[in-house]
């Protein structure tokens, strides 16, 4: 059973800096499309950053220069390094994997506070 397992949100003030992970299990990240979307109050969920099978990353406009994605293959596992947050970030954010063998699939999220 495919499952993608967020960690690391949490509440940081303006301008601090998060890293997200996604755990996944029964499939390997570094063979599927990744990517990070988020949901924030009364709004659509919204794709923030993918990472394809060949490594080609993809931003949303109101992260770039900020946010990274990264994966490391031996621990298959994603990241979303978060750099000068803004209360806007303030979100859930869910890990997604775009899978050949099993469809589509979404991690349960973690939330993400930006706040003073």
């Amino acid at each position: 059973q495919v499952q993608l397992v967020e960690s690391g949100g949490g509440l940081v003030q303006p301008g601090g800096s998060l890293r997200l992970s996604c755990a996944a299990t029964s499939i390997f990240v570094s063979s599927n499309d990744m990517a990070w979307y988020r949901q924030a109050p009364g709004k659509e969920r919204e794709l923030v950053a993918s990472i394809t099978r060949g490594g080609s990353t993809n931003y949303a406009d109101s992260v770039k220069g900020r946010f990274t994605i990264s994966r490391d293959n031996g621990k298959n596992t994603v990241y979303l390094q978060m750099n000068s947050l803004k209360s806007e970030d303030t979100a859930v954010y869910y890990c997604n994997a775009n899978t050949r063998v099993y469809g589509v699939k979404w991690g349960k999220g973690t939330l993400v506070t930006v706040s003073s």
